[in-house]
């Protein structure tokens, strides 16, 4: 592994070292896709490994939350025939119904063609799928969603990254004037896993113009959609809210995972309003799952039916956590955390060290704590903190054993349990 990996319990997060990997694991006469070879190494995954394999850690690495999903408004009959047969391809007509509703009175997004798929990561698959080729050149924005980085590496695209003004983290829009047109696609996560930020109404239409100006497809991940907060001492705050847009070269991707508690469940759907991109999907849709499970949909109906009026008081609960757990890293350093985080379920903290990746193996081992080191999303010399996955109590003490760690590393550096 390269030298920023000083174990072999926590693999680097780089293409090079993937590729040694995978050499290991094979014979010398097989060959495995030189795709695959140089996609990332999953970080979630290696982040499992190491809180079951060690005693004691908790995570603030996984972006799930911390509650069920609403109790099933039907009965649970595993042998029900509607359950185990296939379904329709596009998706169950109840459930498609019911997000066309949704979407028209949350979203204002109407007169959308919509197909549910396995969680919101099936539904960028069968985007990029459609519409990008190898050697397409892709944008993602910075700090990006390893997920979707992961993607575009499996599919040999090209990816550009956008960085943010330093001064202010909006989103460098001369970049984009300049790079876009030589563009097919360009990704947003708004709110931003795993940066926290909220896009404005007016950020987003002006991102819809630019690649309508110069036929790139935009992409736009809601999946926190519901995870938006106002800080009370905050007045800049009080009017943040998550907005979408629509167009002929817009598709907006959702998830049940987050807001519903359905993690495990894998609902999630996509929007668009070009019809010409449909019989694109539906080939990607039948090619990879032929349809969504008909019993998650199930599950799904009953959520939307309990609404965001049951997710509202679970989400509002997550404040108490994101105070306690921003104020731990402010106690280390006042400005640690990057940009705005007002939405989402994360936040990026800048470390006193360079080698994120050492970083959070030694947090981990030491403070037993876990976080995903910023490389992983684009951003070395950070971490990812998630804040959801946790009761309050729990959050509290791993907010402190994370203050703790980074001012140890500080102060004294990283020694011992590595």
């Amino acid at each position: 592994c390269c030298s920023s990996s000083s174990s072999k319990s926590f693999p680097c997060c780089c293409s090079s070292c993937c590729s040694s990997n995978f050499l290991q694991l094979i014979n010398n006469n097989m060959e495995v896709s030189e795709a695959i070879k140089g996609t990332d190494e999953p970080c979630i995954v290696t982040m499992q490994r190491i809180v079951h394999g060690g005693k004691g850690i908790v995570s603030l690495a996984q972006g799930v939350t911390h509650w069920d999903p609403p109790p099933p408004d039907f009965d649970i009959d595993v042998t029900t025939q509607a359950y185990n047969n296939y379904g329709i391809g596009m998706g169950d007509d109840e459930l498609s119904s019911m997000l066309k509703k949704k979407m028209a009175d949350e979203n204002g997004l109407c007169d959308v063609e919509v197909m549910v798929t396995a969680g919101a990561n099936q539904a960028f698959m069968n985007m990029m799928i459609s519409v990008c080729d190898p050697g397409d050149r892709v944008v993602l924005i910075k700090p990006y969603f390893f997920n979707h980085h992961m993607a575009l590496q499996m599919r040999k695209c090209i990816i550009d990254y956008c960085p943010r003004v330093e001064e202010t983290f909006n989103l460098d829009f001369e970049w984009l004037e300049e790079h876009l047109p030589s563009a097919k696609m360009l990704v947003v996560v708004n709110p931003c896993n795993p940066s926290g930020a909220v896009l404005t109404l007016e950020e987003l239409n002006r991102l819809k113009g630019l690649c309508a100006k110069n036929n790139v497809w935009l992409v736009a991940d809601n999946t926190y959609e519901y995870f938006v907060y106002s800080d009370d001492d905050d007045t800049t705050t009080s009017n943040i809210e998550h907005c979408c847009v629509s167009g002929s070269n817009v598709v907006n991707i959702f998830s049940f995972s987050k807001a519903y508690g359905l993690m495990g469940w894998r609902v999630g759907w996509m929007a668009w309003s070009n019809k010409d991109l449909s019989p694109c999907l539906m080939k990607v849709q039948d090619t990879m799952v032929i349809c969504p499970s008909q019993f998650s949909q199930k599950l799904a109906c009953s959520a939307l039916r309990h609404g965001r009026a049951w997710c509202r008081p679970l989400i509002d609960g997550l404040k108490q956590n994101r105070n306690v757990l921003f104020s731990r890293l402010r106690e280390f350093d006042a400005k640690c955390i990057v940009g705005n985080p007002v939405g989402a379920i994360y936040a990026i903290v800048k470390l006193p060290v360079e080698d994120d990746v050492k970083a959070t193996e030694w947090l981990a081992h030491k403070h037993k704590v876990a976080v995903v080191p910023g490389s992983a999303c684009g951003m070395k010399g950070h971490i990812r903190v998630a804040y959801a996955n946790l009761n309050h109590h729990d959050c509290e003490d791993a907010a402190n054993a994370l203050r703790d760690g980074l001012v140890e590393m500080q102060e004294r550096g990283m020694e011992g349990n590595v």
